[in-house]
């Protein structure tokens, strides 16, 4: 593989990171992913991947597999959705599941705060900021998913599983119908 090397983690699962410097952000998300031992592979994308059909012509993928990580306000607290690149998030569905009467999107402000991340660049882990994380089910079908990774040009493959359980994300109907 070249350019990229295997790294083991403490419980001898592999994740394969480049071997070139990252940006801070992107680093924050690898580190993130060795520490808890999880699969994933990230790659930068010199061409970018601004949207989810971009992200997925990129990868070579269904754009159901590009994960959108939307930032959302909820009576005071940030929250995270996560739902498929050809799918688009349903706040009222949100807002029940969360308990709260009505949710708004973030502003790029409120998305930097809660994330550290820039908006465009929203990795779903880790948030010091979000109070929780929803993925919508339907991301469960696939073998693999494509996530942010903490830039505009990163993106990394991981299982839906390991997504669910680096994010701690909570299954809901989270799309429009």
């Amino acid at each position: 593989m070249s350019g990229k090397e295997r790294l083991r983690s403490a419980n001898g699962c592999a994740a394969t990171f480049p071997t070139m410097e990252w940006p801070e952000s992107v680093e924050r998300v690898a580190a993130y992913i060795r520490e808890a031992g999880a699969e994933a592979r990230v790659e930068e994308f010199a061409e970018g991947t601004p949207t989810a059909a971009d992200a997925a012509r990129a990868v070579g993928c269904a754009e159901s597999q590009i994960v959108k990580s939307l930032v959302v306000e909820c009576d005071g607290r940030s929250l995270l959705v996560l739902v498929p690149g050809n799918r688009r998030a349903d706040t009222a569905k949100v807002a029940r599941a969360a308990g709260c009467a009505r949710v708004a999107v973030a502003s790029r402000a409120q998305v930097r705060e809660a994330t550290g991340f820039e908006p465009g660049a929203v990795a779903p882990f880790p948030l010091p900021r979000v109070h929780r994380v929803f993925a919508e089910r339907t991301l469960l079908a696939h073998d693999v998913v494509w996530i942010g990774a903490g830039s505009p040009n990163h993106l990394a493959a991981l299982a839906p599983g390991e997504l669910l359980r680096l994010s701690r994300a909570e299954t809901i109907d989270a799309v429009e119908d």
